[in-house]
């Protein structure tokens, strides 16, 4: 008998009777549910999905459960006792190439008309999408999250991503701001960059106080491959934080959730042994990544631990949240809106461009480009790459990413007597 037998139904019922719950209807005004044949068809289709995963399930445990030994020549091994935990592998290694989705007029319409800042009428057309386009591509979906995160409106963001689960039935995204609402002005450039370690220790206080010393406007802090850390990491680094932001200093903050997983273990509430650091970093990272109802929760627990006021909310103005780094070195950061006039952004671009051989472009706080401007970086890029240089725009939000594609912004380097670089676009993951 298999391991989830009793999921099944009795008597070896096919998998297409296999009951599933349909989803719930979308919201007035948005696409209505698939008519009834196409339902069924579908729900059969999830059951004997659902079937095959759970046969894949079974037969993946029982190799575990009876084969104590890999095959010759296999990567996995048994854990040693007191084994040290070990880095992940550089982002670099496992990186895919990137890869244009599905397309269709409604998203390049939509994309044109958000550039040109018809969000309104962009919003429309992709609400529109969904009952056609939308059913079994996820595009669509993605670029009204971005629009809604742009636009800082959560409550359509929380009401989009309650049909997105429905629909697909996935984890939808969670909300993270492209900019605050009301953000000030804020400018592109090369920013000063580190990324820490597996562990965050006493150790990372030499590359914090280079942070802090640098005086580029923009700071980026990578914790992305962090995964544990000591009190005494959790109090150098809530410091340099706490001194970034009171200087007003721009910062991007990269694998904030990352770090926010390996805190949460160490904190219990009404346990005071991990000392006051590791709680202080955790409302410090939940104050700059804008999530006001976590830290009110959050505060109250450390509160509760320590019988002391806990720091209050304050809206963070010049920070932006970002996915880790998929690559070393310097990158230059867009600024949130790309438009108007140009000529400074892309003189800009190529004083970064001078000696590199590769630029990364960060998108991560870009929430729109207009049409003029993405034509004219177009252009200049495009003379970088003539040049033997390669390019990497990281981070897109799926508006963007979808304007760049249909302007033929990706192409791929030329071997020959003339070395052409690459450009690549990277839209960021949900």
């Amino acid at each position: 008998m298999g391991l989830f037998s009793f999921l099944k139904k009795k008597n070896d019922a096919p998998a297409d009777d296999i009951l599933v719950m349909p989803d719930s209807r979308l919201r007035a005004g948005e696409p209505s549910r698939l008519d009834s044949e196409a339902e069924r068809e579908r729900q059969r289709a999830i059951a004997r999905a659902t079937a095959a995963k759970i046969d894949e399930i079974e037969l993946a445990m029982a190799s575990d459960i009876f084969d104590d030994e890999p095959a010759w020549g296999s990567a996995r091994r048994p854990a040693a006792a007191n084994a040290p935990v070990m880095s992940p592998p550089e982002p670099e290694e496992a990186l895919e190439a990137p890869v244009p989705p599905a397309s269709a007029p409604a998203v390049e319409e939509s994309a044109i008309l958000y550039a040109n800042g018809q969000a309104a009428a962009a919003e429309s057309l992709l609400r529109d999408s969904l009952q056609d386009f939308g059913r079994g591509e996820r595009l669509p979906w993605w670029m009204l999250f971005d629009l809604y995160q742009a636009t800082g409106r959560e409550a359509d963001f929380e009401s989009l991503a309650i049909d997105y689960a429905s629909h697909f039935e996935t984890s939808p995204p969670a909300w993270q701001p492209l900019l605050p609402v009301e953000a000030p002005a804020l400018g592109a450039g090369v920013a000063a960059s580190e990324a820490f370690g597996a562990v965050l220790d006493s150790g990372a206080a030499p590359r914090l106080q280079r942070l802090l010393a640098s005086s580029a406007p923009l700071v980026r802090i990578d914790l992305g491959a962090v995964r544990s850390v000591t009190p005494e990491g959790c109090a150098g680094l809530l410091s340099a934080l706490q001194a970034l932001r009171k200087e007003g200093r721009e910062l991007v903050l990269a694998g904030a959730d990352t770090l926010l997983g390996a805190l949460r273990p160490m904190l219990v509430v009404g346990d005071r042994s991990a000392g006051e650091a590791p709680w202080l970093l955790l409302l410090e990272l939940l104050l700059l990544s804008n999530r006001e109802k976590d830290f009110e929760e959050s505060a109250m627990d450390y509160c509760v631990t320590f019988e002391v006021s806990p720091p209050s909310f304050e809206t963070p103005r010049r920070v932006s949240t970002a996915a880790p780094a998929p690559v070393k070195g310097d990158r230059f950061l867009l600024p949130p809106v790309a438009g108007g006039p140009s000529a400074a952004l892309l003189d800009a671009v190529d004083a970064y461009a001078e000696g590199r051989e590769l630029l990364v472009l960060d998108c991560s706080r870009l929430a729109r480009m207009d049409y003029a401007c993405a034509t004219a970086l177009q252009s200049r890029l495009h003379a970088h790459a003539a040049q033997g240089r390669d390019i990497e725009l990281r981070e897109l939000n799926h508006l963007v990413a979808a304007l760049l594609r249909l302007l033929g912004f990706a192409q791929d380097g030329a071997a020959g007597d003339v070395k052409t670089g690459a450009i690549r676009l990277y839209p960021h993951r949900y």
